[in-house]
């Protein structure tokens, strides 16, 4: 760890006793087998004048000036780049031994407290020595070490482990290993472990020291620089959750852990960033009113004694102050809290309370998904700033409900002794405003927690009117719905809090759990399954310690079933920041929101409600103007459905997916589930899914290949649902298999296809009979698969039924009964019944010509399959002519690269094979192969059958190697 500026005081409160001054002591005489180790104070640069001390302090294994030393440097960059940065600054290094082990002999056995208090007596006994400022007569009655905590105005930290290292526990196993046969010191070590009570000691006390400072009105700067690069073959040393502070600034520097404090020239960024915030800290003590001296060049001998005035301090004293200081907040700091930082930075650059004066009344707000840790963001922000601006109020508002609105206020006016608030007839609502507005009431910003409701929030006697605007005064709001955030902010643009990354989400848990030897990857995959929600995963934290339940364990039940993970997140427990009335759990938390939707906005519940039923991903928005169609809705318009998702997307529960549709939590997905079965209306709206399924996806084809394909996760999602037994539920179930079973024929998937079809034929002969149009469409495709799957007969006997069926039911003229026909006799073909082909392929022709017309895409199917019987028959030059009179009709009809055109250049070309004219073959077997892999893509039966048939066209021409290659694909395929 690295330090300017200072050090760590809480380490001097808990040395046991006093060790001697070491001063730039000399080296004690050592053997052979001792290693000297350069320790105490060293001044690098001394300058006349200088305003302000800068120490810098080494971390584990460090060296005072080796530390600092770039590479290819002879000395230190504090001694060599700083000094021309920093004319005003007297720079010291501080060493002590921070040898863990030592091959060679003796290691030190001093604890982090000894350390610390070698540096605390260095320090004072170094400037007393050199006759600084420092102390002054007058101040020599106080306890001289007290002095250095008093006088110490920054810190900044580079690379250190506030919450631990993750290599710790291995640093801790290889120094215990060593120290079977040589001196380690172990226990120095241990404290960097992520659950060391010692280091979660210092931090603690680092802290209360931090806002016992801030109280005073002299707060210390604080910085924190953490390494973006890994060290090579152990990775990250310090990652940058650990290196960080909540609510101080977060600095990177482009470097590993060695060598982000070897900086080898001024153009450095590091070195840029390191000496920017040691200007800053500077400039603001060079601005600042002498206290005790040490703004005094050393000797002075004097000091005044009016007291000094950080940059802060000074700032805000140029404002009216208050007679009292309020920090009316009902919930501790939390010490689990992790991350955010990113959002912290935006609140304190959008409520601008860095500058010396606002002349605006500023307001931010936070929004997202209940549970995704806003108040825990607003808690961490008001805690900061206690520290910060001490002189700052502080004041907590319940906005989730009129009633709570009204006794936050009351509590405030009492806390605050309100004049009037205690008179039964006052209302204490404008009272309070009254007085907050008013200009001797100092600076202060309210939070106003839980602001979901939109009527309550802008509505007429609404809170919105309650809060007091003022340039002393700002208010922070916290909500779920994006649309209150930006009202109460006067139309400004709230900011969304988002899941935590999977960093953040790991440390959340390894803070809240207790166990030992937690792998690394069930962490990441915990975090995943529940979304990087912090609520769900401090839930489940707790499920986990109160049930005594591995993680392990738990990722089993959340994988058991849709209903488990509903379950635990449906159970009650305890964490910190969150009122005693409010639901804890998460499904409870969500409920309270869809129940608010719901009074706002029926139609975005509903929308709620049915899209929780489909794929939650890419929700397509034909699928909700179906549903707003079917319900009769048509007047509502694109204005209502449009009103309604907005305020699905302001709660979070929705997001819009550009040019996908819309997206939807897993988890929001299965609680809003719950809530439909718990209403009982889960039936009612699976019904509406299918329905609303069944209108808008289109039978499987060609030209509807790309929709298919896209609708197809929703097709799988309402066919799961429950069965309603409606006739109109199983029409549309019927319906989705139909065409799905036709999507999967055109993709070649015949086992699927057959499936899907069966249900179909089975369900709408249930419903409709035998010999409704719709079930013989269902018996004509199932037919079809079983001729693609080879199986003659069973297609012969269901063609049969379904031709004759047509003829009686549609007449034998009909399109779909000529195609029944047409079907039979391409059965009849590949049982090499040519004569029976023949004769019913000649009729289907003859009549599509007349009925349907020579260009009809039906009539050319039928003359395509008469060719195939006439090439059967030996009859090869009938079957070119047909068969080239039909692919130049359909390259014209239907376009070059449509399946059917395909068909007919694949089956010209075997003709051009089998007369032995193997290049017009070639050429033409190349370009329904090449169309084939692009249209249908590289596995589809019919590309692979094109590949396999180019490759015998090239092993007839010579071609042995073009041909194996193609081969070996197909067979690999």
């Amino acid at each position: 760890m690295r330090r300017f500026f200072g050090r760590r005081p809480k380490a001097a409160t808990t040395g046991s006793a006093a060790q001697q001054s070491q001063s730039e002591r000399p080296p004690v005489a050592a053997s052979s087998s001792t290693k000297t180790f350069p320790s105490g104070i060293k001044p690098l640069c001394c300058p006349a004048g200088a305003i302000v001390d800068i120490v810098f302090v080494h971390g584990l294994t460090g060296d005072r000036e080796k530390t600092w030393t770039a590479s290819d440097a002879s000395e230190p960059w504090p001694k060599a780049l700083l000094p021309s940065e920093l004319p005003a600054a007297r720079v010291l290094t501080f060493g002590y031994d921070a040898y863990v082990t030592d091959w060679r002999g003796i290691v030190s056995q001093n604890r982090i407290a000894n350390h610390a208090w070698d540096l605390l007596t260095s320090l004072a006994s170094y400037r007393e020595k050199d006759d600084t400022a420092l102390f002054t007569s007058r101040q020599r009655t106080e306890p001289h070490l007290h002095n250095v905590l008093r006088l110490t105005r920054g810190i900044a930290f580079l690379g250190t482990p506030h919450h631990g290292s993750g290599l710790a526990r291995w640093a801790e196993l290889l120094s215990r290993s060593i120290g079977i046969i040589k001196q380690t010191n172990t226990q120095i070590v241990e404290v960097l472990k992520r659950d060391s009570e010692v280091l979660a000691r210092i931090q603690d006390g680092f802290h209360t020291m931090v806002l016992a400072r801030g109280r005073e009105g002299q707060s210390i700067e604080i910085s924190c620089f953490f390494e973006q690069l890994p060290l090579p073959g152990i990775g990250q040393v310090v990652p940058q959750d650990s290196a960080i502070l909540p609510g101080y600034i977060p600095i990177g520097i482009r470097g590993n852990h060695m060598d982000m404090t070897k900086f080898a020239s001024a153009d450095d960024p590091g070195f840029q960033a390191v000496c920017g915030e040691l200007r800053r800290w500077v400039k603001q003590l060079g601005r600042a009113a002498p206290l005790d001296g040490n703004l005094l060049p050393p000797g002075s001998g004097s000091a005044s004694q009016d007291g000094e005035l950080g940059p802060a301090e000074s700032d805000r004293r140029d404002g009216p102050q208050s007679d009292a200081t309020m920090f009316l907040v009902p919930y501790t700091c939390n010490p689990d809290f992790v991350g955010r930082s990113d959002i912290l930075e935006k609140l304190k650059d959008q409520l601008g309370l860095m500058q010396r004066q606002s002349k605006w009344h500023l307001r931010a707000a936070l929004y997202g998904l209940g549970g995704i840790g806003k108040t825990q963001i607003a808690l961490a922000y008001v805690y900061w700033l206690r520290e910060e601006f001490p002189d700052l109020s502080v004041f907590w508002v319940d906005a989730s409900n009129t009633e709570r609105f009204h006794q936050s206020y009351a509590s405030i006016a009492q806390e605050c002794h309100v004049p009037g608030h205690d008179d039964p007839k006052a209302d204490v609502v404008p009272l309070l405003k009254r007085w907050l507005a008013s200009r001797d009431r100092g600076r202060w910003l309210m939070v106003l927690d839980n602001a979901d409701d939109t009527q309550l929030a802008s509505g007429p006697g609404g809170l919105g009117q309650h809060i007091p605007e003022c340039a002393h005064g700002s208010v922070l709001v916290t909500t779920r719905n994006k649309e209150v955030g930006s009202r109460l902010t006067r139309g400004g643009r709230p900011i969304e809090v988002e899941k935590m990354d999977d960093s953040e989400s790991n440390e959340l848990l390894e803070k809240k759990l207790e166990q030992d030897r937690i792998d690394p990857s069930d962490l990441s995959t915990l975090s995943s399954r529940l979304e990087h929600l912090p609520l769900a995963l401090v839930q489940a934290a707790a499920f986990m310690q109160e049930k005594s339940v591995p993680i392990s364990r738990y990722l089993e039940l959340l994988d058991n079933s849709d209903q488990d993970p509903v379950d635990l997140l449906s159970e009650e427990f305890e964490t910190d920041g969150r009122d005693s009335g409010t639901p804890r759990a998460v499904a409870e938390t969500w409920i309270l929101s869809f129940e608010q939707i719901k009074r706002q906005n029926a139609f975005a519940a509903e929308l709620l409600s049915l899209m929780s039923l489909f794929d939650r991903q890419a929700i397509p928005l034909e699928f909700l103007f179906c549903y707003s169609e079917q319900q009769g809705q048509e007047q509502r318009g694109e204005i209502a459905l449009t009103k309604a998702l907005g305020l699905l997307k302001a709660f979070s529960f929705v997001t819009e997916n550009q040019g996908y549709g819309f997206d939807m939590h897993r988890l929001v997905q299965l609680v809003t589930q719950k809530w439909l079965a718990r209403k009982g209306t889960i039936r009612q709206f699976a019904e509406h899914a299918l329905l609303v399924v069944s209108q808008a996806y289109p039978y499987g084809s060609y030209e509807n290949r790309a929709i298919c394909n896209a609708f197809l996760p929703h097709v799988y999602a309402v066919l799961r649902l429950e069965s309603t037994g409606s006739k109109d539920e199983r029409l549309a179930r019927a319906s989705i298999l139909h065409c799905a079973a036709g999507f999967f024929a055109y993709q070649g998937q015949w086992n699927d296809a057959e499936k899907f079809q069966l249900q179909a034929r089975g369900l709408r002969r249930e419903v409709l009979g035998e010999e409704h149009p719709s079930t013989l469409a269902s018996m004509a495709d199932l037919a079809s698969t079983y001729w693609k799957q080879g199986r003659w007969k069973e297609a012969e006997s269901l063609q049969v039924q379904v031709m004759e069926a047509r003829k009686r039911v549609l007449g034998e003229e009909h399109p779909y009964t000529l195609t029944s026909m047409n079907n039979l006799a391409s059965t009849y073909r590949k049982q090499c019944r040519w004569n029976e082909a023949e004769s019913l392929g000649t009729q289907v022709t003859e009549t599509s010509l007349r009925v349907l017309g020579e260009e009809h895409p039906s009539t050319l199917t039928s003359m395509a399959d008469l060719a195939s019987t006439y090439w059967n028959q030996g009859r090869r030059n009938e079957a070119e002519a047909l068969e080239a009179q039909v692919m130049e009709t359909r390259k014209k009809v239907l376009g070059e690269e449509h399946p059917d055109t395909l068909s007919s250049m694949a089956s010209l070309a075997l003709t051009y094979w089998n007369q032995g004219r193997w290049k017009e073959a070639a050429l033409l077997g190349v370009q329904v192969m090449e169309t084939r892999k692009r249209v249908l893509g590289e596995e589809h039966s019919l590309t692979l059958t094109s590949m396999a048939d180019l490759a015998l066209t090239y092993w007839k021409q010579g071609r042995w190697k073009e041909a194996e290659s193609l081969q070996v694909q197909v067979m690999k395929r």
